[in-house]
């Protein structure tokens, strides 16, 4: 009999495409700065063309004094939707889910429930890594052909929102160039699979969106 834990929250993120690239580090008050907080989704072709790579970053905007101290949070489950037949609702789901220094990864499998609403498929391709400390050597797991890594890392999206603000309000025409980094210095948390397109349809073209999910 598998064993299921409920996990209820809202969308934070939704996109499609095989080459993938978003980010939002300022959110609404609920979420901004807390612990389900997406900031970064990435989906990409791997190193090795047979795989595909998703990242999703949550916690943005750490100071490394924040960081050392940051860790994820055991209540809160991030969930990989992959849609595979254009329908905008996900096929395939890979979740992850911290518990006692460890992110501990589900999938990818079909999820008996979808949208808002996940159980955790506890049985089914269940692999996990120990979560890589501030300032350590990253630790990577290979296990059922794909690979993981969850852990700090420097914050990758660059962004002058200084200069931003100034063309927003009209009192400039265009970035500087080089513009300042506001994210420099800063970290996020990082949950990164590398899976075989094997395993979540093949060659074909998938759409791919992450949600974070707080134990209800």
């Amino acid at each position: 009999m598998k064993k299921k834990k409920s996990f209820i929250g809202g969308l934070l993120l939704a996109a499609s495409v095989t080459l993938l690239i978003a980010a939002d580090h300022i959110d609404a008050p609920a979420v901004s700065g807390g612990s389900s907080d997406i900031t970064d989704y990435y989906a990409f072709q791997g190193e090795d063309t047979n795989n595909i790579v998703f990242v999703a970053n949550v916690q943005g905007l750490l100071s490394p004094s924040e960081t050392a101290g940051s860790s994820f949070d055991e209540n809160t489950m991030v969930e990989f939707n992959i849609d595979t037949d254009g329908d905008a609702i996900e096929d395939l789901v890979i979740q992850a889910l911290p518990r006692d220094g460890k992110m501990y990864f589900f999938g990818p499998y079909s999820p008996a429930t979808t949208g808002l609403t996940s159980t955790v498929g506890t049985t089914t391709n269940q692999s996990n890594v120990a979560i890589t400390s501030y300032g350590s050597t990253p630790i990577i797991q290979n296990e059922n052909g794909m690979k993981f890594f969850a852990g700090p890392r420097d914050d990758p999206f660059f962004m002058d929102f200084a200069r931003y603000g100034e063309i927003i309000s009209g009192n400039a025409t265009s970035f500087n160039n080089p513009g300042a980094d506001t994210f420099a210095g800063t970290n996020v948390l990082s949950i990164v699979v590398e899976v075989p397109k094997s395993m979540i349809g093949g060659t074909g073209t998938i759409n791919t969106w992450v949600e974070s999910k707080t134990k209800s």
